[in-house]
């Protein structure tokens, strides 16, 4: 089998496929934070989706619609006042701003990252710089409306990637 092949349309939802999907995001109130109006592909497995997600997904089939509920643990995890750090403005590159994105605490190389967090630059005083490694919905239950749109058998070349890269539940595709 060769990624030159055009993938089987499934369907259900398997294990490994690849779904586009749309969906209403919010939170425990009923506030809207997230509307995907277009389908974005996710591959199925591989980390693309929440596991509850990809685990209340499973066998559902095109058209479908899920109302979900995720509690912080099962959505981007608890907030972790560890992951928020302040450094020097004076260690930060001069065109620091708000939303930028980093790998490596500016100033202290002993502060390791956990994997698939980035830091975040939440906040920039004369003096120093608030930067922020939880995921910006960390803490929160969430409330997800997902229909299916297309279900397609993954391609090898999606496999080995480890996922599409869509970046929404992956804080280190924001880089």
């Amino acid at each position: 089998m060769t990624d030159t092949i055009e993938p089987q349309i499934l369907e259900a939802v398997t294990p490994q496929c690849v779904l586009a999907l749309t969906w209403t995001l919010s939170d425990a109130q009923g506030e809207v934070l997230d509307v995907l109006e277009e389908p974005v592909e996710f591959l199925l497995g591989a980390g693309d989706l929440p596991h509850e997600m990809e685990h209340a997904l499973h066998d559902k089939r095109k058209g479908e619609t899920l109302n979900l509920h995720l509690e912080p643990e099962a959505a981007f995890g608890d907030y972790d006042e560890e992951l928020v750090q302040l450094v020097a403005r004076k260690d930060c590159d001069a065109s620091v701003a708000e939303g930028d994105a980093m790998l490596d605490l500016p100033g202290k190389p002993d502060v390791v990252l956990p994997d698939e967090h980035v830091w975040i630059v939440t906040e920039v005083y004369p003096e120093h710089v608030v930067l922020d490694a939880n995921h910006p919905l960390a803490g929160m239950a969430l409330n997800i409306e997902l229909k299916i749109h297309t279900i397609r058998q993954a391609q090898l070349a999606e496999i080995a990637l480890g996922g599409l890269g869509t970046g929404f539940f992956r804080m280190r595709d924001v880089l």
